[in-house]
């Protein structure tokens, strides 16, 4: 067993909450630790002096000169692109992510959109800003006999398919490795092949993978081509995954019937740009991972790892460590 650590909190929040509220529920978790949270840039400087953990969701570099006695950054985001990964890993500084705290708001986002194009509700609410009253159908096919191919199998991924599940639609999932299986019906790889085959077959292409060099410009214009002029694209990934040209022209020429974009390529989508003309494409602001329950998932992950390390004396073998 070790002493507990002191737990400093960066100022920087994320989804119109502050870091306040961390730091709260971090103390009523870690009782006999102490948690500081720090309010200023000068007060981030002195609390990475004193501090063995630092919670936050960003830690530049510059930072880092001031950082001698942290031993780990326990990152309060799930993408951890943004931080100087390799110069962490030089200073023996150990890394978690936030990962799994958006599944469950992130795919109830999803839920939400795909059942808007099944029942064609924006329609509806279009006629009723008109002040119409006048009958429409919805989708010809029910969300119980569609498919939704699922990008993505990690923590939103599978909370995805966990409550699409009730609604009976044939699922396909896409990994990285499909030897592991997964909660779809149909699990492949990112082979085009095999991609392609499954683009034909969807309904709704849900994207909910990483940015990484084989997901950049995955939907593609060859993509648009193959996706059935009656499928939609949800995008709660990144906003590169999607080849925005080749989404603007699929949507302009009627290759597909339509698209919400949590995230868009650029990000944020000039107001001028054509995709906010289209009826039929929803486009938020990057909120989809929003939920009043963020902080406290996020120090349950932090607590869980503090107990290990007092434990065990060491910052490995962390719950989400990337570093």
């Amino acid at each position: 067993m070790t002493e507990r650590p002191d737990v400093g909190v960066l100022r920087c929040g994320a989804h119109g909450q502050s870091t306040e509220v961390l730091a709260q529920q971090l103390r009523d978790r870690l009782p006999d630790c102490g948690v500081v949270r720090a309010e200023t840039p000068s007060a981030e400087r002195d609390l990475l002096g004193g501090s063995s953990v630092v919670v936050g969701h960003r830690l530049r570099e510059e930072l880092l000169d001031h950082a001698e006695g942290v031993r780990w950054f326990a990152c309060a985001a799930a993408g951890v692109g943004h931080l100087p990964l390799d110069e962490l890993q030089t200073r023996g500084i150990a890394v978690t992510n936030a990962s799994g705290v958006h599944g469950p708001p992130i795919a109830e986002q999803v839920i939400g959109n795909v059942l808007v194009f099944v029942r064609n509700l924006h329609l509806g609410w279009e006629r009723g800003r008109k002040g119409e009253w006048r009958h429409y159908q919805g989708f010809k096919k029910e969300l119980g006999d569609s498919t939704v191919t699922v990008v993505g199998l990690g923590a939103i991924g599978q909370a995805i398919v966990e409550r699409l599940e009730p609604f009976g639609p044939h699922t396909i999932g896409v990994r990285y490795t499909p030897s592991k299986g997964g909660p779809t019906d149909d699990v492949i790889g990112f082979d085009a092949t095999d991609f392609h085959d499954a683009l034909a077959r969807t309904d709704y292409l849900v994207l909910a993978c990483p940015l990484t060099e084989t997901t950049r410009g995955l939907v593609d214009h060859a993509a648009f081509e193959t996706l059935s002029p009656e499928s939609v694209v949800v995008n709660v990934g990144r906003g590169p995954i999607v080849d925005t040209d080749a989404l603007t022209a699929a949507v302009q020429r009627n290759a597909i019937r339509g698209a919400a974009l949590d995230v868009t390529d650029p990000e944020p989508l000039p107001s001028d740009h054509d995709l906010w003309q289209f009826p039929n494409v929803h486009i938020t602001p990057h909120n989809a991972g929003y939920t009043p329950n963020y902080y406290a998932r996020v120090a349950d992950i932090v607590a869980r790892n503090v107990d290990r390390v007092v434990e065990t004396g060491e910052y490995e073998d962390l719950d989400n460590q990337v570093v």
